[in-house]
């Protein structure tokens, strides 16, 4: 059967990413057919595309790691799902098609009362959100939290989460004009980022305590996140969006400028303060595929409301649809729908 993608040749350039058409064969024994109905985009797909991410495949490969679809078709060895069965998953990249085999253990149930647009929208930064606050950062009722990039699809999770345990929030965005979104989303307070953002943090706390910093921008907001820490606090790393910019190219002289000049953090110094730093990303927990059904049955108990979509796209706008979601304008979630 032939099935459509969108495969880059070698990463490095967004514009090597093109629409070509190849064969799918039959799914192996553990293993599922999808037909795609939806792609989500992460900030991932783009590090990779740029060759920006230490997992990213060598030579050619399909960028994307969320989507939404429909089975047709089941391996020998595949228990508890069946064609015809509605579905949402995560991949270890290879998202971008319109047709995917994947080990049936990485796909689970699209709700009944969710498009796939939604499904397309919940497993990576769900995930994301959820083993960084409760699994790495011990997540208390009493807790502050500091959250990065509020209005994205990992922010508003976060925010979610951590509302549902009684966790006070405060979010930061790049722009105020998604201030309205988080004072819907339920966030006590926000600060929109800019060169004054360790006196707007200061200001913002006041005598609250800073226990939870869900980290994902570096460079100054990181220092200043990581110094506002109160003893026992911790910072969660997941991302480095400093390092991004909106060219379809790194430009590597400005990285390396950023990536010399990034922060550094004297392991006595942690000792003495009582702060800690964990970090982690999500391809280390597609690994983990126990640990990973752990975590969604854990999240699912939340009863989270479902995903806020921002765009949606068409597949044969993919281009555009990256470009969008690489200026860092959009809020909620990234869709790309396959038919």
């Amino acid at each position: 059967m032939k099935r459509r993608v969108y495969r880059i040749s070698k990463a490095g350039n967004i514009k090597r990413l093109a629409l070509s058409e190849e064969e799918i064969s039959a799914p192996l024994p553990n293993e599922v057919q999808i037909a795609l109905e939806c792609i989500g985009l992460n900030f991932a797909d783009i590090f990779a595309i740029l060759g920006l991410y230490s997992a990213t495949p060598q030579g050619s490969f399909i960028p994307g790691l969320e989507y939404s679809g429909e089975i047709i078709a089941v391996g020998s060895d595949v228990k508890g799902k069946k064609v015809g069965d509605k579905v949402m998953g995560v991949t270890r990249f290879g998202a971008y098609s319109d047709h995917l085999n994947i080990d049936s253990d990485y796909v689970v149930p699209l709700p009944h009362n969710w498009s796939f647009e939604k499904g397309a929208s919940y497993l990576v930064q769900g995930l994301t959100a959820f083993y960084g606050l409760f699994h790495l950062g011990n997540l208390k009722s009493t807790d502050t939290v500091l959250i990065h990039s509020a209005a994205g699809g990992v922010g508003l999770f976060a925010n979610r989460m951590a509302k549902r345990v009684g966790a006070y929030t405060i979010g930061t965005i790049g722009s105020p004009i998604k201030i309205e979104l988080l004072r819907k989303e339920g966030y006590d307070d926000w600060i929109v980022r800019d060169n004054n953002f360790k006196d707007s943090l200061k200001k913002t706390l006041g005598n609250r305590e800073l226990n939870l910093v869900m980290e994902c921008i570096g460079g100054k907001v990181f220092e200043a996140g990581f110094e506002f820490l109160a003893p026992q606090g911790r910072l969660i790393n997941y991302g480095a969006a400093h390092y991004g910019n909106n060219s379809n190219i790194p430009n590597w002289p400005k990285l390396a400028w950023k990536y010399l000049r990034r922060p550094r953090v004297d392991p006595q110094s942690m000792i003495e303060s009582n702060k800690s730093i964990l970090g982690f990303n999500l391809i280390w927990l597609y690994n983990k595929k126990e640990l990973m059904k752990q975590l969604i049955g854990e999240m699912n108990e939340l009863n989270l409301p479902a995903p806020h979509i921002g765009n949606t796209f068409q597949f044969d706008d993919m281009y555009n649809a990256l470009k969008l979601f690489q200026s860092g304008k959009t809020m909620g979630k990234v869709v790309v729908k396959v038919s």
